[in-house]
Parts: C-alpha cells; structure tokens; sequence
C-alpha cells in the first residue's frame, strides 16, 4: 500500500505537467491503469484537429455501434418485463487508488482478443433477438388481423341473416330497421339515384328506386355475387371493416358528402377495447358495413377508409361461403398461436440469459468508450509508433504513476517502455483540494461559489468552523438545536446503508449529502441557546441568578431587582419575562453581531496577506493589504473596540447615563474632535487621528499600486525585458513580479524570492526597440498575454478602491442580519409555544382523562409545528444567510476563485454517471 498522502485543503496541491510517451502496442492498456487510478487530467494534444479525422475513431465507432445494440437489447429485456439483476458499480470498478495493483484483476478489463470475442457475442445476440422480435411482431400483428377478421364477419352475418321487407304507410315510406346488432341504435344513409328526389327513410332501410314513394311489394335482398347484392332488382356493391368508434361519425359525414347520399352505411360498436399494435394502446373499435352503387363509388370509400385508419376485410354474402372463411380463419388461428407461444418461449429464454450480462456488458463497454476517447487527446508519433500526451499530476503521485505504467509494459514482456517526463511551464494547473467525507461536503460550498485559484488559500477550512457557527447565533435554541443534531447524527450512523440506496428523493440526497454540516450546525446552536439561555423560547435556571427580588411589594408596583452576583454561563434567566427583557436582549444580541462580523472579515482580511507572501507579491502587500487593513481598523476595529470598553463600565454605578456609539461613529466624520458624550479621557484627538488615517489611506491605496508597476515595466523595458504582464499581474491580486536578468542573474524586483525564475515551456521571441530578442511568456490557451497598460490598471485598481471602502461598510452592516434573524427566531419560538402546548397547562383547561387528550393533541401540535417551521424553514433561511456571510463579506476580502478544477481521467467518476443516468431513466 502506499504512504500516507499529503493533505492538500489549506491549499490546493502541487501540480506538475508531465509529458507522457507510451508505445501503441501498450497505449490502451496503459490508458486502462491510469484511468482506474484516477490521477491524470489529460490535455487535449489535437485541438485544430477535428473529432471525425483523430486516430481512434473507428474503435470508438465500434464499441458505439456495441452500446447500441446492448440498448436494443436492454428495450427488448424491458419490454418481455424481464428483471434485471441490480449489479453494484462499486464492485466492478472502486474508488480511485494509487495502488494499481487492485486492479489489475477487474472484470471490465479485457484484453483485445477477449473484447473482440465479446462484440462477436453481441452481434450474434443482436440479430437473434432481432429476427425473434419481429418474427413475433409479425405474429402478434397477423394474429390481430385475423382476429378482427373474424370479429368482422360475425357481426355482419346478423345482416344478411335477416330480411329487408318494406311497408306503406299513409303515403309515407317505412322501413323495416335491418340492425347488425340488436344494440346498436345508428342512423343509416340512403341510396338515391338523385339528391334532388323527395326520398325519405326512417331508421335503416333501403330507399326504393328514384321517383317511387308508394308501394306495396315486399322484396328480399339477393346475393348476386362476391361483394354484391340484388336488393329490390338493382345491384349493390358492399364493403366491411372496423374503425375506431371516435372516427366513425367522421367516415359517416365525409362518405356522404363524397357520394351525395348514395350509400347505406351501418355500423356496431365493440363492448371491450382492442389492441391497436401500432400504438400499443387499448381503443375501442366499430364494425362497419356501406352499400353503394358501383365500383367507383366502393374505390372512394375504400381511400376514406384508409385516410382514418380503418382497415377493410372481405366478407361473403353466401351463408357457405361464410362458414368456409370462419373454418379457415380458426384454423389459421390455432397455428398461429401455436408458433406465437413458441417464439416466445424461445424470446423470452435467449433474453433471460443476455439479462445476467447486460450490465457487465455495458460498463466493460463504456470503459472502452472513455479509453479511446482519451487516447484520441494524444498525438501519434507514426515514426516512432508512440503516443504522446501531457496531462497535470499532482507532484506526490508521480512516482506512483511511474510505478504503474512500468508494471504495465513489463508485463508485455516485449522490450518497450514508457516515458513520463515534467515540463516547467508557465501555463496555470488546475486546483487540487484532497478531501474525505467530512469536508468534502464543506468544499462543496466554496466550490459552488468559484473554484480556487492555483494554491491560494482554501476557504474551505476555515468554513468548517465559521459556517455552521454563523448559523447558530442566528439558529440559537437549545431544543431547536438538539432536534437537528439527532436527526444528522441519524444520517451519520446510518451512513453506509443510506449510501447504498439507490433511489434517494432529490431533497433527502441533499440532506444526506451535508450530513457533517448539519451535525455541526446542530451542535453549534445547542452551545449558542445554552449562551442564550434559551430552550423552545423557554429560559433554564442552571446556575443561581445573580439578581434579586424584593421580597415585599405592593399590588400593582413595578419591582426591580438588584444585582447580587454574575450568571456563571450565558444570559441570566432573570431577564426572561422582565419588561425590559426585549430592550436588553436586542442591544446585546446587535453589538455582538458586530463584533462577530469584525472578528470574521479581519481574519478573512488576514488570509489575503498569506496569499501575498505566498505569491511573492510586494506590491500587493504594500499597496493593498496595508492600507486595506488601516482603512478598516481606524474606523470598524475602533467601533468594536468601544462596544467592549462600553460593556466594561459601571455606567450606572458612576452615575452616568451611556454614550451613544452609533452617534459618535457619525460624528468622528462629520466634526472630528468635537465630542458630545465622552466615552473615556482624550477620545476627541484619537478620533481625529484615526479619520486622518482612513483619509491618507484611500490615495495609498488608490495610486501605490498602479505607479509602482508603472516603474517596474519602464525598468523592466530598459534591461531589454519584456514588458510586465498585464493580463496576469495587474488584474489579480497575486500577482508573480519575479524577473531574473541574464546579465546578473539577480532578481530586480522581487524581494521575497530568492532564485524564481520564469521558465516557461512553450516560448516564442521577441524583438525589442533595440532589436534584441527575448523570450515572450504565452497563457493557457497558447495566446501571447496582452501588453502592459497603464490606464486599464488605473481604471481597475480606481474600482477596486471604490468597492474596497463602501464594502467595509455595507459589509459590516450586512452581519446584523445575525441580530435579527436571532431575534426573529426567538420571537417566533414564543408564539409557538404560546399558541399551542401552553393553552394545555391552562388553569381554566379541563383536567382528568379530557385534559389528557388535550395535552396530547397540542403537545403533537406543537412538535410538528416546531419541526416543519422553526427547524426545517428557519433553518433552511439562516443556512441561506450564513452562505451569503461567507461568499460575500468574508470571501471577497481575500478569495480570487479564477481557477479550473482538477477533473482527472477516471473511471470511478466515469461510472458512477453512468450509474446515476440509469437510476435517472429508471425513475422516470
């Protein structure tokens, strides 16, 4: 196993840029180890090359056609709803490691031969279960003709079983109804050799010849030939089929416009819905049947028909006839299912035995997807048949990594090796922060701010303590407290069965997620209520008070109480209930907020001057931080200061009544020296000191900077450098001043470093004025950073300058959001409780079995209130509040968040995606 790693949270780790050159033989193997360990972010070598025309794509095409058809066969799996087996991710491929090793027997790693024996496989699957799945489609499709088929020429029988007979009544033409069904109550269409006669029809009948309104002959219908009639001397032409009981009216309506009456149309609906095997769905259908005159007429019909989806079967007039196709269509029936139970059979066994490997099959191939994706991001070297491709390590893992891809060529035995050498490049690594369980979650927060820059101190430490506490001075309750903490210490100790739960609600995951963030919170707001003294907004009496109450008053007197001692810990409970309660608590609760806001930007402030040493940057030190520091102090770190001197005084006891700090902040500006109510002996010219302090340094820290890299690039210039970079140095607040001259080799400008020196990996040069040539630093993206210039640094430190003075101030504001939403809270807790479960210990409430029942409905009341609202809604508001304490008032005075995060080749990361999108798809 290997050593114990370096922690890298303070700041992000050491990144190196390594070159790698891996012999093809071994290229997909050495791939295969690196991105099992997850310690390599790759660089795309052939960015002007485009995806279609890089070395690889025909592998990549392959295993893309492979997870096509494994897809085919997933639909196919969960169409026969056959189970798939759960297979766990994390015991094919685990947790990034630097230990190679535990992977060398993975079972998604194949060797060629082996992969090519498995593709041969699928295919072979593939077109099995292809041909079975449409073979049974065309089954299931048959069957469902024949089916309707025969439903078609049982209903229709009833017509042409029956007789059509014709009365006269009262010089009007009745006919007999000819139903198809005895349910079916339809209106039926006439057969009219001209629309302009005055024929007429009741119910369903056959309209007599044109111009015959009266007669008194009774006629049969005569089957004359396949599809036609003899009705009444004139021959008709007949068609059937079924359509769907919505469309019906439709193909009534169009079919008598189309042929201006000249039809009979009739039609049954079917009591249970049929299967439509193109939809998939259950819909209810008609059987229909039209008589018309000739062939043209039927031809039109027939595209109606069709243009609505119906679909048209053959129907015999002869009763024989009849019996015959109703004998063929049982008999094709009874094979059919014969075969269909077969194939099925045969189906759902060859799909059983693909279900136990289809998951196996999709991780080996997505692995290989991700292999040769990464490949293509290195060049081929087609003369020395090698790849070569750079990547960023961190510096700690190289030998490891060096380790790994020995073992994978010694293990080929033919004589190659692979070289990995670092380059010393100019260009910025991405951040790098080892995390574990418990501050991953912190991270997690600054990350989703911005993502650190290149070795600038973390956030995120600091973070563990300040967030969760910023959350309890405004969440301070005991009880409130104690509720979140248990239910937190229930994720934490039930961490590894919730882990393996696949199908988490979106909200839960998160709270699973920050589980160490609510444990502290929880455990912050207990400490904070015990400070407040405040349980469920009731007071504790722990400790003997240190007030004392008259023993003796008069009924309607106010009683004030004398102070005997100090309360050991936290807030006195003889406040709680006093008149003067909320005055008190609210002038104690502001000023600490104020405090507590200083305490965190000063320290915050603080990180800036680690990131200046660290960097090497003088002139950020000088022209930044120490005016910075004195403009805050002389104004904000005063203020605090008197908020504790005001608290240390008797004021009663020397008979003085309390200045008023927020007048005397006002008035140190508007009349410095002139002091109203002395706060303590020469307060006027130390405040006049302090104004003139916070005055000087706004020019300071306005103009030092700028005129200062002003001075270094014309010096820079004169020794035939380069000028400074202004895109890397005069925007940023660290920014790297080391020059080193190649006449002295001394170092011009920085006096932090010693023997820095710039030696960038990809160079390009330069002509100066003179004509000497000097070599030009490029960025990231291979671009020559722009030259120096004066007024775009003027214009930019001018804004930081403006944001940097009005910030100390509205910031310092912004932390009495702690005061208010403390007593927001408190306030709120009261009426609860006022509301609810004290009503229960009422005088005037009942006693005895009744008052039980009351008791315990406000108590359940109660408890379910406080949980959903005051700790769940509360919660969630001043976690929001704290967020924004960090991200804005703190973060801004120190964190520059321009990096790109460190997102090396791995398969873990791979397949856990994949694993998360097949949950995704599952629940959807």
């Amino acid at each position: 196993m290997p050593a114990a790693q370096k922690e890298a949270f303070f700041r992000s780790a050491d990144m190196s840029l390594v070159q790698l050159y891996i012999p093809s033989e071994v290229a997909r193997d050495c791939i295969a180890i690196l991105g099992d360990m997850g310690d390599v972010q790759f660089k795309d070598m052939n960015q002007n090359v485009n995806s279609f025309q890089r070395a690889f794509v025909k592998e990549i095409r392959t295993f893309d056609q492979c997870e096509k058809q494994i897809k085919y066969l997933s639909d196919s799996i969960r169409k026969q709803n056959i189970h798939l087996p759960t297979t766990s991710y994390d015991h094919l491929v685990n947790p990034p490691s630097l230990d190679y090793h535990l992977f060398e027997n993975s079972q998604s790693h194949l060797t060629s031969s082996q992969l090519d024996e498995l593709i041969n496989v699928i295919n072979t699957y593939e077109a099995n279960i292809r041909q079975m799945s449409n073979t049974n489609d065309d089954l299931l499709k048959r069957q469902h003709e024949l089916i309707q088929h025969r439903m078609v020429l049982r209903n229709t029988r009833q017509f042409f079983d029956a007789r059509l007979s014709l009365e006269i009544d009262d010089g009007d033409s009745i006919f007999n109804q000819v139903r198809l069904s005895s349910e079916s109550t339809n209106d039926s269409f006439m057969i009219s050799d001209d629309e302009d006669e005055n024929a007429h029809a009741n119910g369903n009948g056959i309209l007599l010849e044109s111009g015959r309104n009266n007669a008194s002959a009774t006629n049969n219908v005569v089957a004359t030939g396949a599809n036609e009639l003899n009705v009444l001397g004139s021959t008709m032409n007949f068609i059937s089929g079924i359509i769907d009981t919505d469309k019906f009216m439709i193909l009534e309506k169009i079919c008598w416009r189309t042929l201006r009456g000249n039809l009979y149309i009739n039609h049954v609906p079917l009591d249970e819905p049929l299967l439509d095997i193109a939809t998939g769905e259950k819909s209810y259908k008609s059987i229909f049947l039209i008589f018309t005159h000739g062939d043209s007429l039927i031809s039109k019909c027939k595209r109606i028909i069709e243009s609505l989806d119906g679909q048209l079967y053959d129907v015999e007039s002869d009763y024989e006839a009849y019996k015959h196709e109703m004998r063929t269509i049982n008999d094709k029936l009874k094979d059919l299912n014969e075969v269909l139970l077969h194939t099925e059979d045969r189906l759902l066994l060859e799909l059983k035995e693909i279900a136990s490997e289809i998951e196996k099959w999709k991780i080996t191939f997505r692995r290989e997807i991700s292999v040769y994706d990464t490949l293509n991001l290195f060049n081929y070297d087609s003369a020395r048949r090698c790849l070569i491709g750079e990547g960023w390590i961190p510096i700690d893992d190289l030998p490891y990594i060096n380790a790994a891809l020995k073992d994978v060529t010694d293990r080929v035995d033919m004589g190659l090796s692979t070289i990995v050498n670092v380059i010393k490049t100019n260009k910025t690594p991405p951040t790098y922060h080892k995390t574990n369980k418990f501050t991953a979650a912190f991270q997690s927060i600054i990350d989703a701010y911005g993502i650190a820059t290149y070795q600038e101190v973390n956030p995120g430490l600091a973070t563990i303590v300040t967030f969760p506490f910023m959350f309890a001075i405004m969440f301070g309750d005991l009880g409130h407290g104690l509720i979140l903490f248990l239910a937190a210490l229930t994720l934490v100790l039930k961490e590894n069965s919730i882990g393996k739960m696949k199908n988490r609600d979106e909200i839960f995951d998160m709270a699973y997620t920050g589980r160490y963030i609510l444990l502290l919170m929880g455990a912050f707001s207990m400490y904070t209520g015990l400070i407040y003294n405040d349980l469920f907004s009731k007071s504790m009496t722990i400790f003997r008070s240190g007030w004392k109450w008259p023993s003796d008053f008069a009924e309607g007197q106010s009683i004030v109480a004398t102070q005997s001692g100090v309360y050991a810990i936290g807030l006195d409970p003889a406040w709680h209930g006093t008149d003067n309660n909320l005055l008190f608590t609210n002038s104690y609760k502001m000023k600490l907020s104020i405090l507590m806001g200083f305490i965190h930007m000063s320290y915050s402030y603080c990180f800036a001057l680690v990131n200046y040493k660290f960097f090497k940057s003088r002139v950020d030190i000088i022209g930044n931080f120490i005016p910075g520091l004195l403009f805050m102090q002389s104004i904000f770190g005063y203020l605090t200061l008197t908020i504790i001197y005001k608290w240390c005084i008797d004021w009663v006891g020397i008979g003085k009544p309390a200045p008023s700090l927020l007048n005397m902040l006002i008035n140190m500006f508007l009349s410095p020296g002139t002091i109203d109510d002395q706060l303590y002996p020469g307060q006027g010219p130390i405040q006049v000191i302090l104004v003139i302090i916070a005055l000087v340094c706004v020019p300071w820290l306005l103009l030092y900077k700028p005129l200062t890299l002003k001075r270094m690039n014309s010096h820079i210039i004169q020794l035939g450098y380069a000028d400074v970079d202004s895109g890397s140095n005069a925007h940023s607040r660290f920014s790297i001043e080391t020059v080193t001259s190649t006449e002295t080799g001394n170092n011009l400008l920085n006096p932090f470093s010693d023997d820095s020196t710039i030696e960038p990996s990809h160079t390009a040069n330069t002509e100066n004025a003179e004509g000497e040539s000097f070599p030009s630093i490029y960025d990231e993206d291979g671009d020559e950073p722009e030259p120096f210039n004066f007024g775009d640094i003027m214009v930019h430190q001018v804004i930081h300058t403006i944001e940097f003075c009005l910030n100390c101030v509205s910031h310092t504001a912004s932390y009495l959001r702690l005061w208010a939403l403390s007593l927001a809270h408190n306030q709120l807790s009261a009426v609860l409780w006022e509301m609810t479960i004290q009503n229960a210990f009422s005088p005037y409430n009942q006693v005895g079995f009744l008052g039980s029942i009351a008791v315990f409905l406000l108590f359940g009341m109660w408890f379910v209130l406080t949980v959903c609202i005051l700790v769940v809604m509360e919660g969630t508001s001043a976690m929001l509040h704290s967020l924004r304490l960090h991200w804005v008032e703190a973060m801004s005075k120190f964190f520059e968040g321009e990096g790109y995060a460190y997102e090396p080749f791995s398969f873990y990361r791979i397949l856990k995606d994949m694993e998360t999108a097949a949950f995704e798809e599952e629940r959807q």
